[in-house]
């Protein structure tokens, strides 16, 4: 109930709309720029929360307030000084990049996430974080994110216009420019897709290698002695691999509404979390060792997903070299009304195994 009149309440800030981006006052980075603390070390009692089996954090819980931050961001970089509430809905389109560079984040340690604004599209907005940990009186890097959020409407309905932004120094230009290039490189990457264009050469000969190296040449005929008819059918694993198809791993979550953020959806930063876990879980059978995320890659928010759909969740081993373990987790809703499926997001999750992993192996084309 409380949600619904929420909803009804945020139609009335429709007016408090710019209808153009040249009516907003331009910003600079530093005016988005914010420190949040996260007390580990200084306030035990939220420790449980983020702590795993290992006595390290779980990575999970950083994602939900990396996402929780960016949000925080985008609205302080949209501020209006004479509106007590924002008529924007900022959400998350996109995780560009997370790279780690500290193995393990201590559990009994301050956490300091800082960040701002980097690059201003239209109605989207590039915001760059950092997490630094409290080690002998001074914060060292643990890891660097990039998220893109967008802006709409109230009711998150349509695009939303935002402030621009106004790089002042060399340095804030170099970064405005890495924001442009950024998404320049997201378009030709949504060109490049398989569903839209054919495998290059290159792609085809790979490919085509890998078929090859799997095809059981050695077919007895009648009798024990040998053919040499070879069909696609009969194939072989090289060996210390694994067929692909059997380094999968399925989840399921029931989306309750104790997940939701303000615009009764399912909050994207517990998306990711869960994406997360059954990412690790698919590293860590695979692997059969303790795998440490490296790095997270590419994560598109394609649809909302609503309170009370099923979340399925499939984890895929998809590459392996020497200790690496590449990892995509395939998110979608289904709808027990409609019996329909639709997918919500793709995530690609890269992890460091502590021992050398055994090859994956495709055994079909697609």
């Amino acid at each position: 109930r409380d949600h619904v009149q929420a909803m009804q309440e945020r139609k009335a800030l429709h007016t408090l709309l710019a209808k153009r981006q040249e009516d907003l006052p331009p910003r600079r980075m530093k005016d988005s720029y914010l420190e949040v603390i996260l007390p580990l070390g200084s306030q035990p009692e939220i420790r449980e929360k983020y702590l795993n089996v290992h006595n390290s954090v779980r990575f999970g819980r950083i994602l939900e307030d990396l996402d929780s931050l960016g949000v925080l961001i985008c609205y302080t970089h949209t501020k209006q000084e004479m509106q007590p509430r924002s008529p924007l809905s900022i959400v998350t389109a996109l995780v560009d990049k997370i790279n780690l560079c500290k193995k393990i984040i201590y559990p009994d340690c301050d956490i300091k996430f800082t960040g701002n604004v980097s690059w201003v599209g239209r109605t989207s907005m590039e915001v760059k974080m950092h997490m630094l940990q409290l080690h002998d009186g001074d914060y060292s890097p643990v890891l660097d994110a990039t998220f893109v959020m967008v802006a709409r409407d109230p009711e998150n309905k349509r695009p939303a216009f935002v402030n621009p932004l106004v790089p002042e120094t060399p340095e804030e230009e170099e970064i405005f420019k890495q924001g442009e290039l950024n998404k320049l490189k997201r378009i030709d990457f949504s060109t490049a897709s398989l569903l839209k264009m054919a495998p290059t050469a290159e792609e085809r000969n790979i490919v085509h290698d890998i078929f090859l190296n799997t095809l059981d040449t050695r077919q007895e005929g009648e009798g024990g002695g040998e053919l040499k008819t070879v069909s696609f059918r009969s194939r072989k694993l090289p060996p210390n691999s694994v067929w692909m198809e059997d380094a999968k791993l399925k989840g399921l979550q029931i989306c309750h509404p104790q997940e939701r953020n303000i615009f009764n959806r399912i909050f994207g930063g517990f998306l990711m979390r869960k994406a997360f876990e059954l990412g690790w879980a698919t590293a860590c059978s695979y692997g059969g060792s303790r795998p440490f995320i490296v790095s997270v890659d590419d994560i598109m928010f394609q649809r909302p997903v609503e309170v009370g759909s099923l979340l399925l969740l499939s984890g895929q081993v998809c590459y392996t070299e020497k200790n690496y373990i590449q990892v995509r987790v395939h998110s979608e809703v289904y709808d027990a009304d409609t019996r329909e499926h639709q997918t919500t997001n793709i995530f690609h999750f890269t992890f460091i195994s502590e021992n050398e992993v055994p090859r994956v192996v495709p055994k079909t084309y697609g």
